[in-house]
């Protein structure tokens, strides 16, 4: 791995594979439904193992908001659930059975019918809010919602491609979202991405093709910050297509582009296939020989995993590492430090977050724990993925989206009580 330096944002330099594009979809045997990243989840399983679920049928309900259900991806029957303590959900697994599909009424498209309805059929955990990440609450209204027709991570699937013949559907989920904020929509995409002839009320904004530039808290805190008060979603641009035929249909569409990269494969492939696939199924004919690890998300930001979590769309698989060789104990305890070592900002981490961000006073408000200048700065809009690209450019001594993380779960506690 290496990057480019090309104006506003890098190019990282990673390895890509001859790709094979399949166009089918693919239903893995089995399946996971998963609690989306952000905060803990508390729900009440609606399911038992053993039980036959159709496609779309809710298997979870949060323990406070019962409105707000987990779907199953797949018709199957009930394998296995796994909760921890305080019922915490981790995975419940599907076995592929048959092809039972839950369709739903949508003649009333009010905006307190259409809350309901994305509630109940799983469409709520697709929407992310800043700050803090998670879905949004139940009776959240957002101060604008960002829908991302541009993904600038190195290997990710073109959204204006996902888009190509679902001009209709991805108009009508715009309508549907802008019903629930009282603020703008906006459609960030690059300036060739959106298909031709697709008309859309909402405001579109166009970005460049260089990372960090299309991701949505970059996005977010160049057009909208988001605050305490403020709450901002931001939603991938194919699941508002699946938005609109839901509300055309009254089936919830699952499947989703997905592009499987790595060096620790023998050639690169790009499908179609459904939130919680397995990723060993997915990865099975075209992994490369010998130990390696496969990631749900991006080389950058990506994280290992059985299962394709419910808002990726890339899988990863890279050459596992062996051991680390021990370190004399002498030059272990030179280098100890009870507290991370400070970042120190370069013209790299200038281009890393875009120039959106002013590097120098960011990272040293990070380290130092100063929230509110933190706050000041922008960090209300960001999450973990959005800085990922400044720890690669640091390496081995990238600290950042930890600090990120530690300081927004501080602000959390201590601001937003």
């Amino acid at each position: 791995m290496g990057f480019f330096r090309a104006g506003k944002g890098l190019v990282p330099a990673i390895a890509a594979l001859p790709e094979r594009r399949d166009d089918t979809c693919v239903t893995t045997e089995e399946a996971a439904v998963l609690p989306p990243a952000g905060p803990i989840l508390h729900v009440t399983p609606l399911v038992a193992e053993g039980d036959r679920v159709a496609q779309g049928e809710a298997v979870a309900h949060l323990r406070h908001a019962p409105g707000i259900r987990l779907t199953a991806p797949i018709a199957g029957t009930v394998a296995r659930i796994v909760m921890r303590p305080g019922r915490r959900l981790v995975e419940i697994v599907l076995f592929r059975d048959g092809d039972a599909v839950v369709r739903h009424e949508t003649s009333d498209q009010t905006p307190e019918a259409l809350r309901r309805l994305f509630q109940a059929s799983g469409v709520w955990p697709l929407p992310r809010r800043r700050p803090f990440g998670g879905m949004p609450d139940a009776e959240e209204a957002p101060a604008a919602i960002l829908v991302m027709a541009t993904d600038t991570r190195p290997g990710a699937p073109d959204p204006g491609g996902a888009l190509e013949g679902r001009e209709e559907d991805f108009a009508r989920g715009v309508g549907a979202l802008q019903k629930l904020t009282d603020g703008p929509v906006i459609v960030f995409a690059q300036s060739d991405a959106l298909p031709t002839g697709l008309s859309l009320s909402a405001q579109v904004v166009h970005r460049g093709r260089r990372h960090p530039q299309g991701l949505p808290g970059i996005c977010c805190h160049g057009v909208f910050p988001a605050g305490l008060g403020a709450p901002v979603w931001d939603i991938h641009a194919e699941d508002v297509a699946a938005m609109g035929a839901l509300l055309d249909t009254g089936v919830l569409p699952v499947m989703r582009q997905v592009r499987i990269g790595g060096t620790g494969l023998r050639e690169g492939r790009s499908l179609r296939t459904h939130p919680g696939a397995d990723l060993r199924q997915l990865t099975r004919r075209i992994v490369a020989p010998g130990p390696h690890t496969i990631l749900s998300g991006s080389a950058l930001d990506g994280h290992v995993g059985h299962w394709l979590a419910p808002r990726d769309r890339q899988v990863t698989v890279l050459p596992a590492q062996g051991p680390a060789r021990p370190r004399h104990w002498l030059a272990q305890a030179l280098g100890r430090s009870p507290r991370g070592l400070p970042a120190i900002p370069t013209a790299g981490l200038e281009q890393a977050f875009a120039g959106t961000l002013p590097a120098a006073p960011f990272l040293r408000a990070l380290g130092a724990g100063d929230d509110e200048t933190a706050m000041k700065l922008g960090v209300l809009s960001l999450l973990d993925e959005d800085v990922a690209l400044a720890d690669y450019v640091l390496s081995e001594n990238g600290e950042i989206a930890t600090q990120l993380r530690t300081m927004l779960d501080r602000i959390r506690s201590e601001f937003a009580a």
